[in-house]
């Protein structure tokens, strides 16, 4: 993540919870960064040095003046007339990942070969909160390599639980062996 993404990103997390607005423009910048993904061209366009910046700032409030909250408006005309449009989705993770710190929340990604069932994701979550003691925000993932079993990915680490790696762990103890 970029310096400026960092400096953004928590500028707007730090007005919206004096606000207490985190929830609602988390909300509103997940979906502007996922329509952001989606359309590349539109950041180039607001990224452009051929555009003039009252052009793009006007291409804004076009697109989204009434849409969005004026404050997350507002925070894409400074991104725009600063020329960090381009930084738009680090922000966004910046913001997030101080929104999750401050609930408490941890994002957890748990890779599987199959789908994983209502009742073996709540209760996935469940033992996860339990050992955590924070509030889990899961997201399941399909990854065929796997084999079998689960592989969880959360704050900096990985806990790997899969046929695949029980596979690799046996394969390095026999190819060690002295017989």
């Amino acid at each position: 993540m970029t310096e400026a993404a960092t400096t953004y990103g928590q500028a707007m997390y730090d007005l919206a919870k004096e606000e207490g607005l985190e929830k609602s423009l988390l909300a509103e910048l997940t979906v502007l960064d996922q329509s952001f993904s989606g359309e590349p061209d539109f950041i180039r366009l607001l990224s452009s040095p051929n555009i003039p910046v009252e052009e793009r700032v006007r291409i804004l409030d076009d697109s989204f003046r009434g849409k969005v909250h004026p404050y997350v408006l507002n925070f894409l005309k400074v991104l725009t007339e600063k020329g960090y449009m381009k930084h738009f989705s680090g922000c966004c993770q910046m913001y997030k990942q101080q929104y999750n710190l401050d609930k408490g929340i941890v994002p957890v990604t748990a890779y599987t070969a199959v789908p994983l069932s209502d009742e073996l994701r709540r209760k996935l979550t469940a033992k996860l909160s339990t050992v955590t003691g924070k509030t889990i925000e899961l997201d399941c993932r399909i990854d065929p390599e796997t084999l079998g079993g689960v592989r969880l990915d959360f704050d900096g680490r990985q806990i790997d639980g899969t046929v695949r790696r029980r596979l690799e762990d046996i394969r390095s103890i026999l190819k060690n062996t002295v017989l």
